[in-house]
């Protein structure tokens, strides 16, 4: 794991191009405040050209979210990284023939907000799920989406009057039946990688008598954000850095984390069986009995799961654990937040075979 650097990056966020309210500049410039290392702005349908670039330290790259404009109710957005080119003319297939088309210029492929709850309080805040299963073809999931699950919170307007001011009084983390969807999907085979994002617009909402820009982007990136693993680190060179940051991100060597109630830098999981070591995201040879390693930033609440199941509940600032059993490991870590038990860190599976 010592050959990997770790990076931070937003990998769901919405610009002028969109439903955004921000620039490009206007994105760089919070996102390098937040000290991400790289930004995905990922408008509804359009990849905008000669934008990507350094902004002080960060890196800010142009994805999209694809979806059917045509589909109503709204369903199947799909955030699609790397492909190199706007990939909107495939949205009025089936998301299949997207996904293919996607893949075929090395595309990562990931189902946005896969479980949504809808707001009763407004017909826009409908839920935007995903219905087309299998997902074939997908490199993973975003397990938590913090605006999704806003928006799941703003049952009432005197709810969405609170939570405007006060969202870290509602956010808790991945909905528990997007966690058990993906379990399920890993148990049949598919390798489904942790991905998750602000879906961020920085759009200013009347919420009844309130009326406040809801979030603004440098709140947002301190929120949820997706760590990679890559194999070097950031050159400076758009070019190489964009390969580099499509390349972990295709392998799935990635953790979800809410990192406002504590940073997850520094956050380790490593598997090994003999000579042989895995990371979130990577296949695990066994050559015998299974060590798994995780090393916390700060204390938490440790989950492991093997298969969907927990093996292993520990609180402290680390966990080791040694098992013959083969299967699918990944970890969960909750802490403390304003009094409530939140969600902070969801690793991608690591494959022990």
């Amino acid at each position: 794991m010592e050959s990997y650097r770790e990076l931070v990056g937003n990998l769901h966020v919405h610009s002028v191009y969109s439903d955004g309210s921000g620039t490009y500049r206007e994105i760089a410039a919070a996102a390098a405040a937040a000290q991400l290392n790289f930004v995905i702005v990922t408008d509804h349908n359009i990849r905008p050209s000669g934008l990507e670039g350094f902004h002080d330290q960060t890196l800010v790259l142009s994805g999209e979210e694809l979806h059917n404009v045509r589909s109503l109710p709204q369903r199947n957005h799909l955030l699609v990284y790397g492909a190199g080119k706007e990939m909107a003319p495939y949205t009025f297939g089936n998301t299949q023939t997207l996904i293919q088309a996607s893949r075929e210029r090395d595309g990562v492929c990931v189902i946005a907000h896969p479980i949504e709850r809808r707001s009763p309080i407004r017909p826009e805040l409908g839920a935007i799920p995903w219905t087309d299963w299998p997902p074939d073809g997908v490199h993973g999931l975003e397990v938590w989406n913090y605006m999704s699950e806003f928006k799941g919170l703003l049952w009432s307007w005197f709810a969405a009057a609170i939570y405007a001011f006060r969202p870290d009084w509602g956010i808790r983390g991945p909905y528990r039946s997007t966690l058990r969807l993906w379990d399920e999907l890993l148990s049949r085979g598919y390798r489904l990688s942790a991905f998750g994002g602000a879906d961020a617009h920085a759009a200013s909402y009347n919420l009844g008598p309130v009326h406040r820009k809801v979030f603004p982007y440098d709140y947002l990136f301190r929120c949820v954000n997706t760590h990679i693993l890559a194999s070097a680190p950031l050159s400076g060179d758009v070019e190489e850095d964009r390969a580099l940051i499509y390349e972990a991100l295709r392998a799935g060597r990635t953790w979800v984390a809410y990192d406002l109630p504590h940073s997850s830098r520094g956050f380790r999981c490593l598997a090994k069986s003999g000579s042989a070591t895995a990371v979130p995201g990577e296949e695990l040879r066994r050559l015998g009995a299974i060590n798994i390693v995780v090393t916390l930033p700060a204390p938490g609440e440790i989950i492991l799961l093997r298969d969907g199941r927990r093996v292993l509940t520990t609180r402290g600032s680390g966990l080791n654990y040694t098992s013959i059993e083969p299967g699918i490991y990944r970890v969960e870590v909750y802490r403390q937040f304003r009094g409530r038990r939140v969600g902070w860190i969801f690793t991608s599976p690591i494959y022990a075979r």
